[in-house]
């Protein structure tokens, strides 16, 4: 019996070629559009790969993934950058910097660099006074969290890439509740995607409470096509304008009980007060702005803060609203300067070639550099494509550690005891290219220690791995990481 296609050419041969020939077109067409796009030549190569190898799938998958945004800028943050004067104020700061005696004040400002490329890339404001607080795994951050949501007396600004409505998430529900009822403002942004399983009944119940609720970019047609690739990674809470939290650990059971398959789930999270909350309000209420076109001005949502600690923060929040890759750019800023040592934890390790060729670039010139990841993650494919990049790792002397007590999943980074960051971007094309993403970078000896000494910890619990034992790894585990690593630009 003749298959569809067959049947069509036997009986409809002029059909036939007339299909054949556009659909031809239409990959020649989207090849062209995927050179012309400005990817990098590794990136359009993949692509290229896929569409020429799995024509109708590589379409598909182009169609759904590939398109770029940033050039586009989904949406603009002018509004609320010109509500806070946030031009202005970095203007003033990009003066103070270029001052020279100004490293002979701080420490910090030996890294004024990067507060330079986020002024600039990114129009990080600089905030000086505020108070760090780590928060190691979600058995710290939830306490934490409930405690200063129960205290919130005007306003409380949620946004996570995962809600669960499991029982971390309706304890977090009731009390956002029970304070929308005794009149506190609750607004929540979950990501469509990432919160796909909270109940629609309960999302009706919260905004039955008075609670304003959006769903980030829904992902049902005729959108789909175009949003689901720009998701918001992003979680911060606020609040009332002096509180903020951001970093890994989203709204999940799983960071305080783990998972049967990968084990206890280690993630970071900060606590901060002090001037930085500004920031992470501002992002909170840009992306508040995109969903409902609504912008909250009122100047209680940016209270007079009173904090007198020395820790200098700047906020860096990038994606498809942003005209540049800010927070991968500081990535590949603070590993190329460094001088001493550079400690990284990632869950997904696929540097793009820039950050690849500045992590072996500065082992080699003499930095110690140490990597913590997952020998297994959430994701096969992603987890064999990290593993393609561990060779070239050691070959340039950076010390590669495999975490054994669960799943790491911290973003974490320190760099020569002075520079800190800690958020939401992973090590992978998909964090620093394409989705909405927030990073807290702090100028700060006492936090970089704390920090350090979280990572050295969290070395106990590692295998390190050394070049002849990798070697010695299975062919088919090769050749998996082999085929995952072309795939990984994609990913």
């Amino acid at each position: 019996m003749l298959g569809f296609w067959e049947y069509i050419r036997e009986v409809w041969p002029e059909i036939y070629l007339v299909v054949y020939w556009l659909y031809i077109a239409i990959i020649v067409l989207v090849i062209v559009l995927v050179i012309k796009d400005d990817k990098s030549p590794i990136k359009t190569l993949a692509w290229v790969m896929v569409l020429v190898f799995l024509p109708i799938a590589g379409l598909m998958f182009y169609i759904f993934f590939g398109q770029n945004f940033r050039k586009q800028k989904i949406f603009s943050r002018k509004g609320i950058e010109d509500f806070r004067q946030i031009e202005k104020l970095r203007f003033e700061q990009l003066q103070y910097l270029d001052r020279p005696e100004i490293t002979e004040f701080r420490p910090a400002y030996k890294k004024m660099h990067i507060m330079k490329l986020l002024l600039n890339n990114s129009k990080s404001i600089i905030s000086q006074n505020n108070t760090i607080k780590v928060l190691n795994d979600g058995k710290e951050k939830f306490p934490e969290l409930i405690s200063d949501l129960k205290q919130a007396q005007h306003h409380i600004h949620v946004e996570y890439y995962i809600f669960e409505y499991d029982n971390i998430g309706k304890e977090i529900c009731n009390i956002l509740t029970e304070k929308a009822k005794n009149g506190v403002e609750v607004r929540i942004i979950m990501d469509h995607v990432g919160s796909w399983h909270f109940p629609n009944k309960k999302l009706k119940a919260l905004k039955a409470a008075g609670i304003l609720v959006q769903k980030f970019m829904p992902v049902t047609f005729p959108y789909f096509t175009s949003k689901i690739n720009y998701r918001n990674h992003r979680k911060i809470v606020v609040i009332d304008g002096h509180t903020g939290f951001v970093g890994g650990i989203n709204v999940d059971d799983k960071y305080i009980h783990g998972t049967k398959k990968l084990g206890a789930w280690h993630d970071m999270h900060l606590k901060i007060q002090g001037n930085a909350v500004h920031s992470l309000q501002t992002v909170f209420l840009t992306d508040w702005y995109f969903l409902t076109k609504s912008l909250p001005t009122e100047e209680t949502y940016f209270p007079e803060i009173k904090e007198n600690q020395q820790s200098i923060v700047q906020i860096a929040a990038s994606g498809p609203d942003s005209s540049w890759a800010g927070i991968m750019q500081t990535y590949f800023s603070a590993i190329a300067t460094a001088r001493n040592y550079i400690y990284i934890a990632t869950p997904y390790l696929l540097p793009n070639p820039s950050l690849l060729t500045a992590l072996k670039t500065a082992s080699l010139s003499g930095v110690d550099v140490r990597l913590i990841i997952p020998p297994k993650s959430d994701s096969r494919i992603v987890s064999y494509a990290s593993l393609s990049y561990v060779s070239e790792l050691l070959n340039a002397g950076i010390k590669v550690y495999f975490y054994q007590a669960g799943f790491i999943h911290s973003k974490m980074m320190i760099v020569d005891s002075i520079l800190s960051s800690v958020g939401t971007a992973n090590l992978d094309y998909r964090s620093l290219s394409v989705n909405f993403e927030v990073n807290a970078l702090i100028y700060d000896e006492n936090t970089a220690e704390t920090l350090r000494e979280i990572f050295q910890k969290d070395l106990e619990d590692c295998k390190m791995i050394n070049k002849e034992s990798w070697k010695k790894r299975s062919k088919i585990t090769i050749f998996k990481s082999s085929i995952a690593r072309v795939f990984s630009p994609l990913m």
